[in-house]
């Protein structure tokens, strides 16, 4: 199915973008079954929507390419997936609380990325470095401490100069973020470097072994002990981060940014309002508008930023590795992608929160949290373990797979947030060219940890959100059957024209509704003509045909316009959505409640 010109919904990632030059994809799905054929030249970038995921394509020089040169195949054939046929997962959720909902936001949360100079992390790189400089291992020892001190001076020059404090920690266990904080906020800093904090941390070196078999000295790999030096500052552009560097060979580093601090940054830029508490936003002006910033961050020239920050971090590498070249290689640590669903007070969310988690514990299987992670229960080596316990932060369900997981917590109160975090890519696939290669066929490859697939990532931990969302709107929570039907209860609009309101409890909206709700349109959902048997007398039936096949027409326009109905593509069926099942079954269940019943329940 192909869609021109058309904007994907808030809240939901497109897999790939057009940025004036060249197209940056994330590849058709894996599951596409159908043809694959040419496409017509056009002038107007294209939303090729395939295993639910667009992906954003745009003519350029007489064919659709991907940004390597690769021609882009474009999936035109019948391809029919289970989710066709269900509501998007999150929307579900937001449609099942919608009265109490304000808003919705997706994207990186708290983001660690790691630099490692590759030819020097190796025994053998190392070796090669040495030998390359003319060093002796017999020197190593006073060698490496020389550059070791080049380094702490070089990456402390710019606090000295500024006068920004220099502190050692005597205890790696001390929160260094928090004592940054606390000197931010006491210096008013609102840009620029806050502190550098040093303290000795485990590290991954070397030293020199001394082989007696061999009567020889040999360069070992080794784990001991270092100092770090953490940099804190207020980026521009990330807001407050810090990165970490290794004082030791291979002179590691590690950068962490929060996704929200970087969304405050961007929404100051265009002058977007919010209400923001610690790393949550209680209140966005323009939700949607603040979703399309948050899927830019996804648009970052990764290796560009943090190649920056390197030579922030240590300005004299150039000068320590003499005329040895080697750049950083850049990976994901860890990342944490939220999804906040955000609500207009804490009664509100208070109100369903404890039913949600305490179901989750005790409903949702490992079964359930391999499905969450996109992966399958069949033989799966390892534990999957769910977690229920009061943090800081709020009330967390986390159900963890390994070492990657997906959590639910409340934030501030306000904020339902779900998050999929992940510390090994390596059970997921991304759409890629193999290792090493420049050119040639796309295929399903083992996800890296380097940042060329962190879109991939992003895209992972999206779905794993949305399917989690699902399955706690699955989840029946006690609702007032006023607040149910409210929304139904009055007119709406639909393709801007006015809709009037149900009436649930006359006799033609309640013959409506249990004609609907029969158990043979379960399946295969309901026509037109299906209706009209039901609703409207036999004989009136022979007699006025298209008229009431008009007047059944309007009423599926009713429902449809309210939620309750939507229509299965490229059909003339329609089908009840979430939303209208529940609506449905209350209003259906009052009427054959006796009174003295109801009374006794009210009591």
């Amino acid at each position: 199915m192909v869609k021109t010109n058309s904007k994907h919904k808030q809240g939901r990632l497109s897999t790939g973008w057009y940025d004036g030059s060249e197209i940056l994809p994330f590849g058709p799905p894996r599951s596409a079954v159908g043809r694959w054929a040419k496409i017509s030249p056009l002038s107007t970038p294209l939303w090729i929507i395939a295993a639910e995921r667009p992906i954003l394509c745009f003519w350029s020089k007489g064919s659709f390419r991907y940004g390597n040169g690769v021609t882009l195949g474009i999936y035109v054939g019948s391809h029919h997936t289970a989710n066709e046929t269900q509501e998007d997962a999150m929307d579900t959720f937001i449609q099942q609380y919608e009265k109490d909902i304000i808003g919705h936001l997706s994207g990186f949360d708290r983001l660690v990325l790691r630099g490692t100079l590759r030819a020097l992390a190796v025994k053998s790189g190392m070796l090669n470095y040495l030998w390359h400089i003319g060093v002796q291992l017999k020197d190593f020892g006073r060698f490496f401490k020389e550059k070791s001190e080049q380094l702490k001076a070089a990456s402390c020059e710019q606090a000295k100069r500024l006068k920004r404090p220099i502190l050692y920690l005597g205890s790696a266990k001390t929160s260094k973020e928090e004592m940054a904080r606390e000197i931010a906020e006491a210096d008013r800093m609102e840009q620029g470097l806050i502190c550098i904090l040093t303290t000795v941390e485990l590290c991954r070196s070397y030293e020199l072994y001394r082989n007696r078999e061999k009567k020889t000295l040999d360069l070992e790999p080794r784990t001991r002990k270092c100092l770090y030096l953490y940099h804190y500052w207020m980026d521009p552009v990330f807001g407050f981060m810090h990165g970490r560097i290794q004082s030791w060979f291979p002179f590691s580093i590690q950068v962490c940014l929060n996704g929200r601090e970087w969304l405050a940054r961007q929404m100051d830029r265009v002058g977007l309002r919010y209400q923001r508490r610690d790393n949550c936003f209680l209140w966005i002006e323009k939700g949607s508008k603040a979703q399309h910033l948050m899927d830019k961050q996804l648009r970052t020239d990764w290796p560009l930023v943090l190649n920056r920050i390197a030579r922030r971090l240590n300005p004299a590498l150039a000068e320590i590795l003499a005329s040895y070249r080697v750049d950083y290689y850049w990976s994901t640590h860890q990342s944490e992608w939220a999804t906040d669903i955000m609500f207009k007070s804490s009664r509100a969310l208070g109100r369903i929160y404890p039913t949600l988690t305490r179901s989750g514990i005790s409903v949702f299987g490992s079964r359930d949290v391999l499905r969450f992670l996109g992966k399958k229960p069949q033989n799966f080596p390892g534990d999957v373990v769910s977690h229920y316990g009061a943090r800081p932060e709020g009330i967390r369900l986390k159900h963890q797979m390994k070492a990657n997981s997906v959590k639910v917590y409340d934030k501030e109160g306000r904020v339902l947030r779900v998050e999929t975090t992940l510390n090994d890519p390596r059970p997921f696939k991304v759409y890629r060219l193999k290792e090493g290669q420049s050119e040639g066929p796309l295929s399903w490859q083992r996800m890296r940890k380097g940042v060329a697939d962190l879109h991939r990532r992003a895209e992972v931990s999206q779905v794993s959100n949305e399917r989690y969302l699902g399955a706690l709107a699955s989840i029946q929570v006690d609702r007032l059957l006023g607040e149910v039907v409210q929304g139904v209860c009055q007119p709406t609009r639909w393709k801007s024209q006015r809709v009037r309101a149900l009436r649930p409890w006359s006799v033609q909206d309640t013959t409506l509704l249990e004609t609907i709700s029969r158990g043979e349109f379960k399946i295969h959902g309901f026509r037109n003509r299906d209706l009209v048997p039901h609703l409207f007398s036999a004989e009136c039936a022979k007699q006025m045909k298209r008229n009431l096949s008009a007047r059944a027409n309007h009423r599926l326009r009713i429902l449809r316009a309210h939620g309750l109905i939507r229509k299965v593509p490229r059909t003339c069926r329609y089908i009840l959505t979430q939303k209208g099942q529940i609506i449905t079954s209350a209003i259906i269940q009052t009427q054959h409640i006796p009174i003295t019943k109801l009374s006794q329940l009210a009591a």
